[in-house]
């Protein structure tokens, strides 16, 4: 189970370039001029997620039987059935709602509900950004692969011959973890002030963790 913990989503606005920009912390670009700052309607909140069943009716098959009569008569070759068309009903349990989902750490957990179940032939597919991602009712997605911004998910059936009968589609929002990004911007900062450093002193920092690591083991 996951527990519920919401943070507002803000809207950043680049006025110079016109990129848009969805942050947790607004708060460093407020000293920027060009940065217009709204707080959206999004909010990291995770919600409770039990494992889903999927209650999936199976569908009643009428079968027809037909009596022939004993004549003289050739007895008569049997018309081909037609498959009568479904009407799913088809449900995106998680995500139930649009929400943000903050990269690296966190993955985006799909699961849909369907009535009846799929007939042969049918099938259900779930898509990110018309990326095909998973065939079935279920899907995890990394939001490490993901660049921040809005996605949308969109899961499609379709029948034997290949055409769409039913869809469902939910957008999310992927936005980059501040901490973590602070923390690679840091690491980068010092690994540049080392590179510009005189191997003189490069050598002697070296020497210097040697001897902390030597005397941590003692």
């Amino acid at each position: 189970m996951l527990a519920a913990h919401a943070a507002p989503i803000y809207k950043v606005v680049d006025e110079r370039t016109g990129q848009v920009t969805f942050t947790d912390s607004p708060q460093s670009y407020e000293q920027q001029a060009d940065k217009q700052i709204s707080q959206t309607g999004i909010s990291t909140g995770s919600t409770t997620s039990n494992s889903s069943s999927v209650n999936a009716a199976s569908g009643n098959r009428a079968d027809t039987s037909v009596n022939n009569k004993q004549t003289s008569q050739p007895a008569a070759v049997p018309k081909p059935t037609l498959q009568t068309a479904v009407n799913y009903q088809l449900t995106m349990i998680e995500p139930k709602a649009e929400r943000a989902y903050q990269r690296p750490g966190q993955i985006i957990t799909v699961n849909l509900q369907l009535s009846p179940a799929l007939q042969a032939g049918d099938s259900i597919s779930i898509y990110l950004d018309d990326t095909l991602i998973s065939q079935g009712i279920t899907a995890s997605i990394a939001t490490i692969d993901l660049n921040p911004g809005e996605h949308t998910i969109q899961a499609i059936i379709k029948n034997s011959a290949g055409q769409v009968v039913n869809r469902i589609s939910r957008s999310v929002y992927v936005i980059q973890n501040t901490a973590i990004l602070r923390q690679k911007k840091q690491l980068a900062q010092q690994l540049q002030a080392y590179q510009q450093l005189p191997w003189q002193q490069k050598l002697l920092l070296k020497l210097r963790q040697k001897e902390s690591i030597n005397n941590d083991s003692q």
